[in-house]
């Protein structure tokens, strides 16, 4: 195996994104502090913490008191210097939200459907129009009711002016910032782990009836899946009575109980997760209630997940939010800083 090629490009990047990562974990720190957090060398640190005071990025705090040697100058990240827009694209409306480094949101908003729109003019004319107002954004996060891979829609069969795009390179170009696209249950079950702040490395599965029918986020031991063909979720399929798959089965309100008790005891006992999340929009406790008791004719109670009711909203968004901060923290540096 030839050895991996460190490029001083590359280098830089690594240690900005340390220095990033360390002061909005940590709050504040001295070079000191970040030059043992981060294993640089005590002028690497001062250089580039110089640089970033000088671009507006980290924001001096003055002086700490003295320890009986030279007092130390403290510094934290000035959470306005970039800012990012998640945006998700439902079929009544489409959410939108501005927010800084730390995650506060800024604007928040909702405007009618772009997906109504025969092409993706009116979704550009929005970003566009939110771009120009928030100069300062520099990542842009989508979620969208389809399959995506790697930043391509390849399945979103209700809405053919945006199948098959490069939907991620497309914006990348226009705007010259990074943006992720992702499947909106995908982003919904990121959202509420990262939320719940939960650890261990959590099993989760997300179901929505959603406008669009109904689909599933799962997270294995912390990690999203996609799958090979990145098709993962689209529980419409899943063949359930004869005849019958979960959309069509959903379809009938007297099947509508057991069609998703089966779907349950289905995610059970491929996956075993620990917990089972709702749209509380589309479920009542009683529902759940119901589902839980269903379930278990399939599958031995004692192995069903944790059912609960959750705000599908917010947690996609979060979930945006979450994969935009990722993109901003590890944009390219302001400055000509060197190693």
């Amino acid at each position: 195996m030839e050895p991996l090629i460190t490029t001083p490009e590359s280098k830089k990047k690594a240690i900005l994104l340390g220095i990033r990562k360390a002061l909005l974990d940590m709050g504040t720190a001295t070079k000191a502090e970040l030059s043992e957090k981060l294993g640089i060398s005590f002028p690497t640190a001062s250089k580039f913490l110089s640089q970033m005071e000088k671009d507006g990025e980290v924001i001096t705090m003055g002086l700490d008191l003295s320890s009986g040697g030279r007092r130390a100058h403290r510094y934290r990240y000035n959470p306005e210097h970039m800012l990012g827009l998640a945006v998700f694209l439902e079929k009544t409306e489409t959410v939108y939200t501005i927010f800084n480094c730390l995650g506060e949101v800024k604007e928040q908003g909702a405007v009618s459907s772009v997906l109504s729109e025969t092409s993706m003019e009116a979704f550009t004319r929005l970003l566009d129009g939110l771009i120009q107002k928030h100069p300062k954004i520099s990542a842009l996060s989508i979620g969208v009711p389809g399959a995506v891979n790697q930043g391509h829609i390849i399945y979103i069969p209700e809405y053919p002016q945006f199948q098959n795009r490069d939907v991620q390179g497309y914006y990348e170009e226009r705007f010259s910032i990074p943006v992720v696209v992702e499947n909106d249950m995908n982003a919904a079950v990121l959202g509420y782990s990262t939320t719940k702040k939960m650890i261990d490395n959590p099993s989760l599965v997300y179901v929505c009836f959603g406008q669009n029918g109904p689909g599933s986020g799962i997270l294995i031991n912390g990690d999203v899946v996609r799958g090979s063909t990145f098709f993962t979720g689209e529980v419409s399929f899943v063949p359930q009575y004869e005849h019958q798959n979960f959309l069509q089965a959903l379809q009938n309100e007297e099947q509508r109980i057991d069609a998703i008790s089966r779907l349950i005891a289905s995610f059970t006992a491929i996956l075993n997760p620990q917990r089972i999340l709702f749209s509380q929009e589309e479920m009542t406790s009683s529902e759940v209630r119901d589902i839980q008791k269903r379930s278990s004719r399939y599958i031995p109670g004692e192995h069903l997940p944790e059912l609960a009711l959750c705000d599908w909203k917010q947690d996609y968004l979060n979930g945006l939010k979450n994969l935009g901060l990722k993109l901003m923290i590890s944009a390219a540096s302001a400055g000509n800083t060197h190693t």
